[in-house]
């Protein structure tokens, strides 16, 4: 019989299909843990943004009545310019925080901010017969409006001097719209306050999402750490090995030409030498590589629990001991799967849990699978297509692909194949 065919059950439905997902939930699923929170801060100012100037449009409404139509539409054009310039703050924040926020766009909302605020006031001196309401209220929406804007971008302290701005705004509004010094002092500070608690929360959101982000780009240098330290180890080898053959072959070669000169016997001896010490190194370079290649099952299965755990993945393996008594090839090839599919999992994954699953028998089966699904799971890398040629070869079979909430990586050997460094 051949080689058992190589399946793919994001191709074949074999684990499950992804037609059945909506694509709104494949979509989300294809984002990794940063991007979701990024996602999720971003449109949480958004939609804060846009829905903080309804709540005051209601609050000035429920106390201006019987203003002219055109104050009440340059009270709304304000507004939504007041917001506009607000998202472009927080969008070009997000965008790039360390270029600062967008100048034009920080003027166009404090002035239009600033025409709300004295829309307010003139429309309330016309409309109330006495203090109103609406003018702190307005005061109030457009610094939080502003400042929240900033927040993505802006240092804690000066957004506490923000606040401080707008409670002073707060109480001199108040103070024209003619309320008493007492009330407009204590509606001010109410308002202040509120404010700086609500644009501190949301900064303390952007220092959440930048540690979030920190720690994953940390988490991919630390893989690329651990790939230039196998390279060195690899380098270093080749030295060791290398560096002081190639000098006796040097030295050798120069003696045999003298002699060679001088007429003098010996000569054909040093060469015979050099030849052998060719050999030898060709054998020892071959040994190097061989041993740099190959895999223990037990080995790569420690070192994928140490690492994972090293990422904040939480790594379980079942059946470890059945693989101690499997043959070197077939702990070669598996090994050689839980390699791969462990650094899929560290590099194109945002896995919280891994579980590795060794059944015995014949074939054997290595189960990997894990809770980080993304977008490129359903399309095989290089890593997983190599592997596959590399265990068809051996008369094995490979299968990855989502199923349900997990991607699942299964490979299954016979008890007895070829080594897998001798498998092209």
């Amino acid at each position: 019989m051949g080689p058992a065919p190589v399946s793919d059950p994001a191709r074949d439905g074999r684990y499950g299909s992804m037609g059945a997902v909506p694509t709104v939930a494949r979509w989300w699923r294809s984002r990794s843990d940063p991007q979701r929170i990024e996602l999720y801060t971003r449109w949480s100012y958004y939609s804060f943004l846009a829905a903080l100037p309804l709540f005051g449009l209601l609050a000035v409404a429920s106390d201006w009545t019987g203003a002219p139509r055109w104050l009440e539409l340059l009270l709304l054009a304000a507004t939504l310019a007041t917001t506009a310039a607000a998202v472009q703050l927080s969008r070009r924040g997000f965008a790039d925080r360390a270029a600062g926020p967008d100048r034009v766009a920080l003027a166009v909302a404090v002035l239009a901010g600033l025409v709300v605020v004295g829309v307010v006031v003139v429309g309330a001196a016309g409309t109330a017969s006495g203090p109103s309401p609406a003018v702190p209220w307005a005061a109030g929406f457009v610094g939080a409006e502003v400042l929240l804007a900033l927040s993505v971008t802006v240092a804690t302290r000066r957004l506490v001097a923000g606040a401080a701005g707008v409670t002073v705004l707060t109480a001199v509004g108040a103070l024209l719209d003619g309320s008493a010094v007492p009330a407009a002092v204590v509606g001010a500070v109410s308002i202040g306050v509120a404010v700086a608690a609500t644009t501190l929360a949301f900064r303390f959101s952007v220092w959440i999402l930048d540690v979030v982000v920190e720690m994953d780009r940390s988490r991919g240098v630390q893989l690329q750490l651990a790939v230039a330290e196998e390279r060195l180890r690899f380098a270093r080898d080749l030295h060791d090995v290398m560096g002081r053959n190639l000098s006796a072959i040097a030295v050798k070669s120069q003696l045999a030409g003298e002699l060679v000169r001088r007429g003098r016997p010996g000569a054909a001896d040093e060469v015979a030498d050099i030849s052998r010490i060719a050999e030898e190194s060709l054998r020892e370079v071959r040994d190097v590589v061989r041993g740099y290649r190959s895999t223990d099952l037990a080995g790569e299965l420690a070192g994928a629990r140490s690492v994972l755990r090293a990422a904040g993945i939480a790594c379980t393996v079942r059946g470890e001991e059945a693989g101690t008594r499997l043959p070197t090839a077939a702990q070669a090839a598996l090994g050689w799967v839980v390699r791969e599919a462990v650094t899929n999992v560290l590099r194109h994954s945002s896995a919280g849990t891994c579980t590795i699953t060794l059944v015995p028998g014949d074939p054997v089966e290595l189960r990997v699978e894990n809770d980080g699904v993304t977008g490129a799971g359903a399309d095989w890398g290089s890593g997983l297509r190599g592997l596959a040629e590399r265990l068809t070869a051996a008369s094995g079979q490979l299968s990855a692909g989502p199923v349900g909430e997990r991607f699942v990586v299964v490979a299954r050997v016979p008890a007895r194949v070829p080594a897998v460094e001798e498998v092209p």
